[in-house]
């Protein structure tokens, strides 16, 4: 997969071989409603002979625009973003870098800049698109925008059990614990990535070591509570179990309103400390608990891990 990077203006030139047919959206969780758009122009370039090219955009345009909402959060990093598509046999990734100046311009010097400019000769897009200053384009102005210069294909809302398929959608979904609808929709777990860093090592104390993983705050988080997990670790996957909120049984005034993402990795005995590792969040399986008694909670985390074992053996 080519990554041609686009900050405006640029005076990148395609090759005479880079004619494509072109999905555009920002596509945050590729999800089953954007892998229809994916799909529609993945078939459409093989059978017009094209490259398969997905334009999407960074950071997302509510990061310029609305300074006043400072909690954006991705389903997919912009690093996963690009494995996932690169998975799906993208050729061509245009990455329009958002900013003010990309943000101001008008529909047709949108179109005529980024798609014309690029030699997209077919551009696929959801019903709910739009471009250009304070998203004055839409798919009804796209045609005459064109001015015949390349088609559109429009691809229709997607919805399961009477419901749109969206991120926000799915956002919800996290928000409640209802962590197994939310990886059906995306088709693939959640993803977490993060750095081990170095903890109170209290879950060592208790029999349960953990590797306590500094999230960045814009990779979104499912519900506070107990998880089955799986976690990537230099191309090994693992069977785990993960805690994520505040501890409460230990009441560290210092860390209160702080989330940890702890994961306790089944069968596992190797320092990760610095490392940087994947998890997949599998499976809700309770609420997080306070405890009077560190004994209560050693009991609770040997049933937790009984349970969850029993989910993949």
């Amino acid at each position: 997969m080519k990554i041609i990077d686009l900050k405006y203006p640029f005076d990148y030139q395609p090759d005479k071989d880079d004619q494509a047919v072109c999905a555009i959206g920002f596509f945050d969780g590729i999800h089953k409603g954007h892998q229809r758009v994916l799909q529609t122009a993945k078939d459409q370039a093989r059978q017009l002979n094209k490259k398969f090219a997905v334009m999407t955009f960074t950071p997302h345009p509510i990061e310029i625009l609305r300074k006043d909402r400072t909690n954006v959060s991705y389903l997919t990093t912009f690093k996963q973003k690009q494995s996932i598509l690169r998975e799906f046999g993208v050729d061509l990734l245009y990455v329009i870098h958002f900013d003010l100046s990309v943000a101001k311009l008008k529909p047709q010097e949108f179109i005529d800049q980024y798609i014309v400019g690029l030699t997209i000769s077919q551009l696929v897009c959801g019903f709910d698109f739009t471009y250009g200053h304070k998203g004055a384009g839409n798919v009804d102005s796209l045609i005459s925008h064109s001015k015949e210069r390349f088609g559109v294909t429009v691809v229709e809302e997607y919805s399961e059990e009477n419901e749109k398929v969206s991120s926000t959608r799915i956002r919800n979904l996290l928000t409640e614990g209802e962590i197994d609808q939310a990886n059906k929709l995306l088709t693939r777990p959640l993803m977490t990535e993060g750095k081990v860093i170095h903890g109170f090592k209290r879950g060592r104390e208790i029999g349960y070591p953990t590797a306590n993983i500094l999230v960045d705050p814009a990779q979104i988080l499912p519900k506070i509570g107990v998880y089955y997990v799986t976690i990537l670790i230099d191309d090994a996957q693992y069977h785990g179990m993960a805690s994520l909120g505040y501890n409460p049984t230990f009441d560290d005034p210092e860390q209160k309103n702080t989330i940890k993402c702890e994961v306790h990795i089944f069968d596992f005995n190797q320092q990760l400390y610095g490392q940087s590792v994947t998890v997949f969040w599998e499976k809700y399986v309770r609420p997080e608990y306070r405890f009077e008694q560190v004994d209560q909670l050693i009991a609770q985390l040997k049933q937790d891990e009984e349970l969850i074992r029993g989910l993949f053996s």
